[in-house]
């Protein structure tokens, strides 16, 4: 595929940015009041465009023209995800399953990346607030089945949820809270399903 020039990239540009705003494409004299030049101008670099496939354009409509291909995807706009967010854990059911979702919440980069998966829960209770983890804070997890000491995970004991710091030791884990309020818990089978990521809060 050809490459094309500057002026060329400018324009697909405006029409990317437009269309994303507005919910349709501009017009040629719309592109040409936004760059100071001539409709047959435009008309010239919409045609270079459709030769090299970047453009689509039926002639006998307005506001008609379509991107095909948008670079801007690949060099420069943020990876986009699509986190699932758990509501009430249903015991026995596998986490992910389709009882336990409560909706999906988008999240970009640098917050969610391409190669990893995530899962989202909001945060009950207070056993975490001296690591600055607060009730009805969104905690986004990073699945994983393994932790090193001092992660924050989110482990699976007895079909409950919690949130809590890892610790491996001889003959047990512990997961410990960051409030002096709450005990330890001391367990030899528990399942860890994530690991900490990020923590949104709104106010």
């Amino acid at each position: 595929m050809k490459q094309v020039t500057d002026r060329q990239k400018e324009v697909l540009s405006f029409i990317a940015d437009f269309t994303g705003e507005n919910s349709y494409p501009p017009t040629v004299r719309e592109i040409g009041d936004h760059f100071g030049i001539s409709l047959r101008a435009v008309q010239d670099h919409i045609s270079a465009l459709q030769k090299k496939g970047y453009l689509s354009l039926c002639q006998k409509r307005s506001r008609s023209i379509r991107i095909l291909i948008d670079d801007r995807k690949k060099e420069n706009l943020p990876y986009v995800g699509r986190v699932p967010l758990l509501g009430t854990v249903a015991a026995g059911k596998p986490l992910l399953c389709e009882e336990n979702l409560d909706g999906y919440i988008t999240l970009t980069e640098p917050f969610v990346r391409p190669d990893k998966t995530y899962f989202a829960l909001r945060v009950r209770g207070t056993s975490m607030i001296g690591a600055g983890i607060l009730e009805g804070d969104l905690a986004v997890v990073e699945q994983s089945s393994t932790a090193v000491d001092g992660q924050i995970v989110v482990a699976v004991l007895d079909d409950a949820i919690t949130l809590k710091r890892y610790y491996k030791e001889a003959t047990r884990v512990r997961l410990q809270p960051e409030n002096s309020a709450f005990q330890a818990i001391y367990c030899q089978d528990v399942r860890i399903v994530g690991t900490l990521s990020n923590i949104l809060r709104t106010y």
